[in-house]
């Protein structure tokens, strides 16, 4: 039914009532503000509550920069070392806006038909992962003069340091034990097994490891006089010492990174930085698989008696 014409009167007179209140406004920002008044200003509002504030920004700018760390790994330091609680979804968003959503490739999230199903025993000592990784030379490299000396004699080269971690990693609470050694032998081998029992605050019942040459017959039946089993992975299946390859990933993406351009060519002071950071992951570092929990507060969980 069309308006009747007292309903279009009506509008009408609305309609120059809006104009009207305009052209009012229009006045007065004129009258406060002259010429800069009848500019169009900007439609962004003078508060958004729910915008981040730049210190936080800046925090995930430098987690994920420096440490390569996911959304869930940043939401998870936020909370624990600043006490800021944001969402992983907000930190993706932070991230996709500033270019930083893309991780190295070694880093980047694996499909879930593509990974290996872990499983992790119940109590602290079950099982011990001990695997070793192999440093890259850490010294001045090496040189050869641009000229032999006169006398004819061949010119010395400065040799580079080479070491190995060996690293046990503790199934259940992912407590580690680290050492640098210089080779990597059996011997190398029994000597970091008692440096681990030695360190570990628990009882071992269970050391397993991949079938290299170091952990062959001489380390096989230390193990055993010591009342512990030993059991070997299946060849060519790194996944099933999975904890403590990851691990391993990790002190390259979290440790040795860090070295980058550090020259040390000396054991005990690399062994020094590798306890600090021993300690770290220990202690400090919260674990995406132990629901935020670092290692110590996992071990504290599963050791302490129910009330």
């Amino acid at each position: 039914m069309p308006p009747s014409p007292q309903q279009q009167q009506d509008r009408q007179a609305q309609h120059r009532l809006a104009v009207l209140r305009h052209a009012e406004e229009w006045q007065r920002r004129y009258q406060d503000e002259g010429l800069d008044g009848l500019r169009d200003r900007s439609s962004k509002p003078h508060h958004c509550p729910h915008a981040t504030e730049a210190d936080v920004v800046n925090k995930i700018v430098y987690l994920r920069q420096r440490y390569h760390f996911g959304p869930m790994k940043i939401k998870m330091y936020l909370k624990r070392y600043h006490g800021i609680d944001i969402a992983c979804s907000a930190v993706y968003r932070i991230l996709k806006k500033l270019g930083l959503n893309r991780l190295p490739a070694s880093q980047r999230h694996k499909r879930h038909d593509k990974r290996y199903t872990r499983y992790e025993k119940q109590l602290p000592g079950n099982r011990v992962q001990i695997d070793v990784k192999f440093i890259e030379p850490i010294g001045l490299p090496e040189q050869t003069p641009a000229a032999a000396p006169v006398t004819g004699t061949r010119p010395k080269r400065r040799r580079r340091a080479k070491y190995y971690q060996f690293t046990a990693i503790d199934d259940c609470t992912r407590l580690r034990v680290l050492r640098i050694y210089p080779r990597c032998d059996q011997k190398t081998a029994v000597q970091f097994l008692d440096y681990v029992l030695e360190r570990l605050p628990f009882r071992v019942e269970v050391i397993q490891t991949d079938n290299g040459a170091e952990f062959q017959s001489v380390f096989h039946w230390n193990v055993l006089d010591k009342g512990i089993a030993h059991t070997y992975i299946k060849p060519a299946s790194p996944h099933l010492n999975g904890k403590v390859d990851r691990s391993h990933r990790i002190d390259a993406e979290e440790f040795y990174r860090m070295l980058d351009g550090l020259v040390i060519d000396d054991t005990g002071v690399f062994n020094d930085k590798l306890r600090e950071w021993e300690d770290y992951y220990n202690y400090h570092r919260p674990h995406g698989a132990l629901g935020g929990q670092t290692s110590y507060e996992r071990l504290k969980q599963k050791t302490e008696a129910p009330v």
